[in-house]
């Protein structure tokens, strides 16, 4: 991912207006570690079912306000984060939708999907797995996941954006 300002990620929320933009509190921007990221995401920590999402979508940052579904998955079942296709503890996937931008996402409209509770798919996915015969080598694997995830990333905020 390439590396942005709180100036560009404060401008690029298609489902925010203006001044709900400027309220957005920014993560550590400074301590990121750009290259290792297909997207970047965060929680309010003043309102915990809200959360950000920014991805680079054709040449231009965009900037997704998420809010996150009350109630998570049960204790004692697995769930799997559409983005990263992990599979994971239930109660660490949650519902996270968006608005849609303009009249629609004000009128209710909104695009969901199953997340990874702390938005760390780009992190989850960089763990390789132990070498295995007949299997393809771990650095490959790795690389199909930042591939997959990329596209989903891609795909979700297509489907925010655009009916």
């Amino acid at each position: 991912m390439q590396p942005l300002t709180e100036a560009q990620i404060r401008s690029s929320f298609v489902n925010a207006t203006k001044s709900e933009a400027e309220r957005v509190p920014m993560p550590g921007l400074h301590e990121m570690v750009w290259e290792e990221r297909e997207y970047l995401g965060w929680h309010d920590a003043r309102a915990p079912r809200r959360a950000y999402l920014t991805v680079w979508q054709d040449d231009r940052p965009v900037s997704l306000v998420l809010r996150a579904a009350e109630r998570s998955s049960r204790r004692g079942i697995s769930a799997m984060c559409s983005l990263c296709q992990m599979p994971q503890p239930g109660a660490q996937v949650t519902l996270f939708t968006a608005p849609r931008p303009g009249d629609a996402g004000r009128n209710g409209d909104t695009v969901g999907m199953y997340i990874c509770a702390d938005l760390g798919c780009s992190a989850i996915i960089r763990i390789a797995p132990p070498p295995a015969p007949m299997q393809i080598p771990p650095e490959e694997i790795v690389q199909r996941r930042i591939e997959g995830l990329r596209s989903r990333v891609h795909a979700f905020t297509e489907g925010v954006l655009h009916a």
